[in-house]
């Protein structure tokens, strides 16, 4: 059967009080004013996605509130009103576009109905579970003195950090430039800074079965890290692709 002939169904549709709109099923959160540039392949540009999705910034948000050890009540109560909102349009699950939303997980998935993925680090736990016990998962994140000290690895299910090298990018000229919100960086140079702190990790770690990357920004430069150290190499795009395969099925067809 052509799954075209199956776009009219014979059942009513409902909308939500005060939605505007339809067909975004993956809805993002977004800091309110980033201050650095969202090149594609990063989460919140927009064609990175082969399918729609639909952004809401929240204005408490911000590196220093948000890449931080320490829970702002202003971010608290912005992500719980954006996911509410999201949810009104229709969108089927919730995307925080910064690893450290999930310092918030637990406070905002008890307001809300709808599934919410604040951190690529959530993938870890199913990453682990691929390799030998021994193995570890090499972590490229944006700050890791802050990983290291903050709730998010809990809040993603991350019991057991000794399985994780963790190597932060805050040193890197570039990335100091993303954290300081100067509103501009040099992509390529932010690639090579990432390409060496990789081929570093697994130098001094040959137990490393896989990468994960947890900054929003970092999908853009996966490919080339891949290339260099031919591992599995997780992040946000990985994590909302599988996401949207589970809340948007496809209906299979064909013959025996």
């Amino acid at each position: 059967m052509n799954p075209y002939q199956q776009a009219v169904t014979d059942e009513e549709f409902n909308t939500n009080d005060g939605q505007i709109l339809g067909g975004v099923a993956i809805g993002i959160i977004l800091f309110g004013q980033a201050g650095y540039s969202f090149p594609p392949g990063s989460v919140e540009n927009a064609q990175t996605f082969k399918y729609p999705v639909l952004f809401h910034g929240i204005h408490a948000a911000s590196v220093e509130s948000v890449v931080s050890p320490k829970l702002d009540q202003d971010v608290i109560s912005q992500l719980v009103d954006a996911g509410l909102y999201l949810e009104q349009q229709g969108c089927r699950a919730i995307i925080g576009a910064c690893g450290y939303f999930a310092n918030y997980l637990p406070q905002v998935v008890e307001k809300l109905h709808t599934p919410c993925f604040f951190s690529s680090l959530m993938q870890v736990p199913m990453i682990l579970s691929s390799l030998r016990p021994k193995q570890k998962i090499g972590v490229l994140c944006a700050n890791g003195k802050v990983l290291n000290s903050a709730p998010v690895l809990a809040n993603c299910g991350i019991h057991d950090p000794s399985r994780l090298v963790v190597a932060g990018a805050e040193e890197l000229p570039e990335m100091k430039k993303i954290l300081s919100g100067v509103g501009h960086y040099n992509t390529y140079k932010l690639e090579q800074g990432l390409i060496g702190l990789a081929k570093d990790l697994v130098t001094k770690n040959p137990d490393i079965g896989a990468f994960l990357l947890e900054c929003t920004l970092f999908p853009s430069h996966a490919w080339a890290i891949q290339k260099e150290i031919k591992l599995p190499v997780f992040d946000f795009s990985t994590l909302i692709d599988w996401i949207h395969s589970a809340v948007v099925r496809k209906q299979f067809y064909g013959y025996m």
